[in-house]
C-alpha cells in the first residue's frame, strides 16, 4: 500500500504541474492579447471612427491584465468591464492628423457610452473638431443621451444625431455634498480640524451640517464662471440652440414636445436628426463609403482610433522639450501613471537630467495632495531650472492647492478660462473617539514620559501639546506656500494671502489676479518654451517623461497582489503620528482575544513596546485608519 500511495501522489503531482503549466500558458496568451499593439495595417480610406466608450483623461492609467481577466464577461467571473480611458492630447492629435490625411473623409463620433471628461479637455477636443471641419471634412455625431460634456463635442459637429429613445439633459456645474457634522456629534466623535484659510472648505463636511457662507460665495463665483464659459462655447458653435429654454423651464420644454425627449432636442436646436445607430451609420457611409468586409446593417468603411494613432506615430523631429505630467491626486510614493506619485515623478525628472532637453513643460491636472509630495516634485523641477532651461507650466482642468504648489518654479504659467486653480491653503483632519467609547464604559489609561507619548491617541483624545504641534505644522506649511507663490509671482506675502485663504479661482479670474500669466493650452506652452530655447519652428518635438510602464513588471506585481498604483503614507508630522497608530486594530483584537480565549496562566509584558513585525501584522485595519483619518492634504 505504501508503494501504491507513492505512485498515486506522483500522478497527482504530475497532474497539478500540468494544470499549472496550462494556466500559465493561458495567462501568458491572454496577457499578450491584452497588451498587443494595434495593427497599423488596419488603416483604411473612409471614416475615422471615434467610439468614445469611456472617459477622457490627462494621463491614462496602465491597464492591469489581471484585473482585466477578473473583469471579463466569462462565466463565473464578474461581468464588470474596466472603464476605458482616452488621453485628451491623443484625441486632439488624431483629429488634427485626420484633417491633413486624404484617407480620412469624415469623423464618425459615437458617444453612446461616453462618460465625459474635464471642461478644459472638452474644449480642446472641440477646437480640434472645428479644425477638422475647416479642412472641408464633416463630423457626424451620434448618442442616445447627451449630457453636458457630450453636448459640447456634439455642438462642434456638422450633424448631431439623437436616438429615437434618447434626448438631451444639460445640468451645468455644481451639486450637493454630504455633511457629517451632526452625525459625528451624535456619535460623540470629535473631528479635530487643523487648517489655515477662510475658504478651505474641504474640512466643512466633518464639522458642519451645511455649506458655510464663505464656501458658498466661492462656489457660486467659480461655478458661475465655468457655466458661462460652457454656454458661450456651445452657443458659438450652434447659434440656433435655445439654451435658455433647455436649462430653465425644462418641464414646459418637454411637455411642448409631447414628452418626446429626442424631438425636444430637435426643437431646441441641439440636434439635427433623429435616428438609430444603423441609420446614423448609413449616413456616415455616404461620406466614407461602404465597408468591403463588414456587411452588417449600418456599417461603413472606417479606421478605428487605436490603429490610427499608431499610424500617425509620435513626433521626433529636432530638439527635445521635456513634458512631465502631474495628473491626479499627489501622493508620496510611486503611484501612477493616472495618479501623481511624487517619487515616480521626481525619478522621471531626475532621469531626464542627463538628456539634452532644451526646455521643460510641466503639465498639471491635479487637485493637490500631500504637502511632502508636492514639495518633492517642486524640488525635482528646480533641478532642471538650475540647468538654465526655460520652465513653463500648462494647467489642465484643475491645478489647485498642491497642483499650484508644483507650478511655483515656472517662468511662465499657462491656463484656460475653464481651469480651476488657486486653493492656496492647508488643512488636516483627525478624529478621536474618547467620548464615543465612554458611552460604552470603555476607558483608557497609561503612563506618559512626555506630553506627546502615545499621541495622537484616537481613543483617549489629544493632549493640548499635540493640538498645538499639529496646528503649528499646518500654519508653517501655509506660510511656506505663501512664500513660494510670492517669490514666483513677484508679490508680497500679504498680497498673496489676500488671494489665498483656500479660495478657488477659475482661469479667467486667476489671470486677472496675477496667478496665471496667459491663456493657452499645452501646445501654447510648448511653443513658448521652444521660442525661449531659440528652437526654430518645426525643429523641436515634445518628449513625454516617465510614462513608460513595463507591462511584464505590472503583470507580475498584479499576480503577487501588489497594488502598483497605491500611494504610500504621508511623511509629515501627520503621517508620522499615523505610523504610531497602525497597531491600534491589532491591539484591540489581541485584547479581545485575551478576554475570550482561555490560554491558562501567562507571563506576558503588557507595557513592552510592540515589535515591528507586530506592527506590520496590523495589515489593512491599521492602514485604513491611517489613510482615512490621518491625512494632511491639499484640497
Amino acid at each position: 500500500m505504501s508503494f501504491a500511495g507513492k505512485v498515486w501522489r506522483l500522478l497527482v503531482g504530475i497532474k497539478d504541474a500540468l494544470t499549472l503549466i496550462l494556466l500559465l500558458l493561458f495567462f501568458s496568451a491572454l496577457f499578450m492579447l491584452l497588451s498587443a499593439r494595434p495593427n497599423a495595417a488596419a488603416v483604411r480610406d473612409g471614416a475615422l471612427l471615434l467610439d468614445l466608450d469611456g472617459s477622457v483623461v490627462e494621463e491614462k492609467a496602465p491597464a492591469d491584465p489581471l484585473a482585466a481577466l477578473i473583469s471579463s464577461p466569462v462565466p463565473l467571473l464578474t461581468s464588470a468591464v474596466p472603464t476605458k480611458e482616452y488621453v485628451a492630447r491623443d484625441l486632439v492629435r488624431a483629429i488634427d492628423e485626420g484633417a491633413r490625411d486624404e484617407r480620412i473623409k469624415v469623423i464618425a463620433l459615437d458617444m453612446t457610452q461616453f462618460l465625459g471628461g474635464g471642461q478644459v479637455h472638452m474644449a480642446s477636443i472641440a477646437e480640434a473638431l472645428d479644425r477638422f471641419r475647416a479642412a472641408g471634412k464633416p463630423v457626424i455625431a451620434y448618442a442616445v443621451g447627451y449630457t453636458d460634456d457630450a453636448m459640447m463635442l456634439a455642438a462642434h459637429s456638422s450633424e448631431v444625431w439623437v436616438d429615437p429613445m434618447g434626448g438631451v439633459a444639460i445640468s451645468g456645474p455644481g451639486g450637493h455634498r454630504l455633511y457629517y457634522g451632526a452625525l459625528l456629534e451624535r456619535l460623540n466623535i470629535n473631528a479635530h480640524v487643523f487648517r489655515v484659510g477662510t475658504y478651505k472648505s474641504a474640512v466643512e463636511p466633518y464639522i458642519r451640517t451645511d455649506m458655510s457662507p464663505e464656501a458658498r460665495e466661492n462656489a457660486t463665483q467659480l461655478y458661475g464662471s465655468l457655466w458661462q464659459e460652457w454656454l458661450a462655447n456651445v452657443k458659438q458653435a450652434r447659434p440656433q440652440a435655445d439654451l435658455d429654454r433647455v436649462t430653465t423651464d425644462i418641464a414646459t420644454w418637454i411637455d411642448q414636445n409631447g414628452g418626446n425627449l429626442a424631438q425636444a432636442a430637435i426643437s431646441a436646436g441641439l440636434a439635427d436628426k433623429i435616428g438609430d445607430h444603423v441609420e446614423w451609420g448609413k449616413r456616415v457611409a455616404q461620406f466614407a463609403g461602404e465597408d468591403e468586409w463588414d456587411k452588417s446593417p449600418g456599417s461603413f468603411a472606417r479606421t478605428e482610433f487605436d490603429p490610427w494613432l499608431e499610424e500617425v506615430g509620435p513626433e521626433d523631429i529636432g530638439g527635445e522639450i521635456g513634458v512631465i505630467t502631474i495628473a491626479g491626486p499627489i501622493s508620496d510614493g510611486h503611484a501612477g501613471p493616472g495618479e501623481a506619485g511624487a517619487e515616480r515623478i521626481a525619478q522621471a525628472l531626475d532621469d531626464a537630467l542627463e538628456d539634452n532637453l532644451k526646455a521643460l513643460v510641466v503639465r498639471v491636472d491635479s487637485p493637490g495632495g500631500t504637502v511632502t509630495g508636492g514639495e518633492a516634485i517642486r524640488r525635482a523641477i528646480l533641478r532642471h531650472k538650475e540647468k538654465g532651461i526655460p520652465i513653463a507650466v500648462s494647467m489642465g482642468n484643475v491645478a489647485a492647492s498642491g497642483g499650484y504648489w508644483v507650478a511655483t518654479p515656472a517662468d511662465r504659467i499657462f491656463a484656460e478660462p475653464e481651469t480651476i486653480t488657486g486653493s492656496i491653503g492647508v488643512f488636516g483632519v483627525v478624529p478621536t473617539f474618547e467620548n464615543a467609547l465612554a458611552e460604552w464604559n470603555v476607558q483608557s489609561d497609561g503612563v506618559r514620559t512626555t506630553p506627546l507619548s502615545g499621541q495622537p491617541d484616537l481613543f483617549a483624545g489629544f493632549t493640548p501639546e499635540t493640538e498645538a504641534v499639529l496646528q503649528k505644522s499646518v500654519e508653517f506649511a501655509y506660510d511656506r506656500f505663501l512664500t513660494l507663490v510670492a517669490q514666483s509671482r513677484g508679490m508680497s506675502k500679504a498680497q498673496v494671502d489676500q488671494l489665498a485663504q483656500g479660495r478657488v479661482w477659475d482661469g479667467g479670474s486667476a489671470r486677472q489676479l496675477g496667478l496665471v500669466d496667459q491663456f493657452g493650452d499645452l501646445d501654447a506652452a510648448l511653443e513658448w518654451a521652444a521660442a525661449r530655447a531659440d528652437l526654430p519652428a518645426g525643429q523641436w518635438h515634445p518628449k513625454f517623461l516617465g510614462q513608460e510602464v513595463d507591462p511584464y513588471e505590472q503583470w507580475l506585481a498584479s499576480a503577487l497582489g501588489e497594488d502598483t498604483r497605491a500611494p504610500e503614507g504621508p511623511r509629515d508630522l501627520f503621517g508620522q503620528f499615523a505610523q504610531s497608530q497602525q497597531q491600534l486594530s491589532t491591539r484591540i483584537a489581541e485584547d479581545l482575544s485575551g478576554l475570550l480565549r482561555v490560554r491558562g496562566a501567562q507571563a506576558r509584558c503588557l507595557e513592552c513596546p510592540q515589535s515591528h513585525s507586530t506592527a506590520r501584522s496590523d495589515g489593512a485595519g491599521g492602514m485604513a485608519l491611517e489613510r482615512l483619518f490621518l491625512r494632511m492634504l491639499f484640497d
